[in-house]
């Protein structure tokens, strides 16, 4: 039973090692980068949206004639 956890308690450790190595290897994005990638992303939401309403109207106008 002590052998098992002394084996669990070197992996945990092991582990953690591990993600503090590959933590120090992560590149993150300049903050103009972020800004004009997040104006994008809301920009393209906001067109398919109205697009989506758009077309949904259309819809509600053919389906009233039948």
């Amino acid at each position: 039973m002590n052998n098992t956890f002394e084996t669990a308690k070197k992996n945990i450790i092991s582990y953690f090692k591990g993600v503090r190595t590959e933590w120090g290897k992560i590149t993150w994005p300049e903050k103009h980068q972020v800004v004009v990638e997040t104006f994008f992303v809301v920009a393209i939401v906001f067109i398919f949206t109205v697009f989506i309403y758009f077309v949904d109207i259309i819809f509600k106008m053919l389906l009233s004639k039948f």
